[in-house]
This record gives C-alpha cells, sequence and structure tokens, in this order.
C-alpha cells in the first residue's frame, strides 16, 4: 500500500457536487493499493499513521501524533498512486489491485483507524472525486507498507 499523507486544517471530498466525506484538523490521506497488498500492509500503516509525530506541541516541535492531539483523517481511494511511468508517455496501473480486492483493504484500513479512536471520514471507492485539501505546513509525507514490513523483519 502507498499512503500520501498531507497535514490539514481540513479536508473534504464531494462526490456529483454531494460532500460524502470530511475531517476537521489532522490528516487527509491518499490511498493505494498494489495487488500483491494484504491486511498486513494495512495494519502496518494504520498502526505507522495514528503514533506518527508530525503534530507540533507548545513550543512548536513535531512531536505529537495524531492520536496526542485528537486529530481526526480523510481517507480518499487512489489507484494513480500505483502509476509506472518510466516508459511511453502514458502511465499503466498493472500494479494497482483489482477493484473489489483495493475497496476491501481500502475499508478495512479506515476500520482499524477508527478503532484506534481516530474520527475517519472516506471519499466513495471508484468515484470520480473532488479532494478539497487546506494543507498545514505544509507537511506532506509518503509512506510505503512494504518498507515498514521490511523493516520490522530487519529489526526496527
Amino acid at each position: 500500500m502507498i499512503a500520501v499523507l498531507q497535514r490539514v486544517s481540513r479536508a473534504s471530498v464531494t462526490v456529483d457536487g454531494e460532500t460524502v466525506g470530511s475531517c476537521g484538523a489532522g490528516l487527509c490521506i491518499l490511498l493505494g493499493v498494489a495487488d500483491d497488498d494484504c491486511e498486513r500492509d494495512a495494519e502496518a500503516l494504520a498502526e505507522k499513521i495514528v503514533n506518527l509525530r508530525i503534530f507540533t506541541d507548545e513550543q512548536d516541535k513535531m512531536n505529537l501524533s495524531l492520536l496526542d492531539v485528537s486529530g481526526e483523517m480523510l481517507v480518499v481511494s487512489n489507484f494513480t498512486l500505483l502509476a509506472a511511468y518510466r516508459k511511453g508517455k502514458r502511465p499503466d496501473y498493472m500494479r494497482a489491485a483489482p477493484p473489489d480486492k483495493a475497496n476491501a483493504l481500502y475499508e478495512y484500513f479506515s476500520s482499524l483507524c477508527r478503532s484506534k479512536g481516530v474520527k475517519v471520514g472516506q471519499g466513495v471507492f471508484g468515484a470520480h472525486m473532488e479532494v478539497l485539501i487546506a494543507g498545514d505546513g505544509p507537511v506532506t509525507i509518503t509512506m510505503d507498507s512494504k518498507v515498514l514490513l521490511a523493516s520490522k523483519k530487519v529489526g526496527g
């Protein structure tokens, strides 16, 4: 799984003119599911993201996590994060999971974050969405679940 995290003061997603998901201060996460991903990938990302210390404390240092600040989250599925672009001028998405699998892991990731106490808004899987992000910082981080899982094998 590939996740792009953006720290936000607020974010929302609209489908056909209707707001279907939103969050206040916290994170907007674009989430791409690869064909070889499984529940372990979602679990590794969820655990890392909700505990990542990227929110500022009273000394303006990034020492606090989403949980520490009672932050919210907006999760938006985004298969284009799996684009292969080395050859030609049109990206291919062969690494992206098929829709049924991708949606199941997207929902699983969101439910894991909820189970950790985070208020989670979502987009509509497979829909054309307009995502409005009020970035805070800006703080933008990319994560790859395979990197997280590999570091656990090495002892990280």
